[in-house]
């Protein structure tokens, strides 16, 4: 009641105007994956530690932090990404794509984006075997069944499937180490068709790593969450894309610190 969340008549408690929109499971603007925000205190809470000795508790790898765990992760980037996605992919040229590999493409929020900019495009969301049932299942309560392939599969380990037009990493790379980024990199190019186009889209800091601050901010919570997560560099994202044969590079920002990298096969 203090934070505006329930009314009280007497003995009974009821949901305030807030409260029903964004907490109650029958609003459409449920805020599904509030409890990743909750699970973060855990790692969180570890920071001076981690900050004194440079490492974490072992944190478990995702698909093996549970099935609640990864429903509210999903589904907390679904919430966050879906009313993001179009504006940040609506540059990108698609005059001379007809399939896209969305990697890591979680709750297939870009996957939509991009069938809603061209409705004949061939989308395939990449990601691990338990997280396919969870997309599978907010794609169709988004009203895209069918129209969204899945393939499953460990990016760290797995080749990717072939023949596409462009591959779309988003939030991907700082979840990774350098070395694990390169491969995943040169894994693309050879995912691509010829003349096909890579989109990361990251944080992109500078060579120091002291800018832009959210991205800073986001690579403390890479440090208490992941073994060798960062946000990199764009010279770093350079390296990774020229040593896999990509050229014509560019940037694109995207303001608040995120942006993409762009490069052609």
């Amino acid at each position: 009641m203090a934070i505006n969340l329930l009314t009280k008549s007497k003995d009974i408690y009821s949901n305030t105007h807030s409260s029903l929109i964004y907490l109650s499971k029958d609003s459409p603007e449920y805020m599904e994956g509030i409890m990743h925000t909750g699970h973060l205190w855990d790692t969180w809470s570890d920071l001076t530690e981690v900050v004194k000795t440079g490492k974490n508790k072992r944190i478990p790898e995702i698909n093996e932090r549970g099935e609640a765990w990864l429903e509210a992760f999903i589904n907390s980037m679904h919430y966050r990404g879906i009313v993001q996605a179009f504006a940040q992919i609506s540059g990108i040229d698609l005059s001379n794509v007809e399939s896209i590999l969305d990697v890591g493409g979680g709750s297939g929020c870009f996957s939509m984006a991009f069938l809603e900019r061209k409705p004949t495009l061939k989308t395939t969301v990449f990601d691990l075997p338990n997280v396919i049932p969870i997309s599978q299942k907010i794609i169709e309560k988004e009203g895209f069944k069918g129209k969204i392939d899945h393939y499953s599969g460990d990016y760290t380990v797995d080749e990717l499937p072939t023949g596409f037009d462009l591959i779309f990493l988003s939030a991907i790379i700082h979840i990774n180490s350098f070395a694990i980024n390169q491969q995943l990199v040169n894994k693309c190019y050879h995912s691509l068709n010829t003349n096909g186009k890579i989109v990361i889209q990251d944080w992109i800091m500078n060579d120091a790593k002291t800018e832009p601050a959210s991205g800073a901010l986001f690579s403390i919570n890479m440090l208490v969450t992941v073994d060798e997560g960062d946000c990199y560099s764009e010279s770093e994202i350079q390296t990774w894309l020229s040593h896999a044969g990509f050229s014509s590079v560019r940037r694109v920002d995207l303001g608040k610190g995120l942006g993409q990298v762009i490069a052609t096969k």
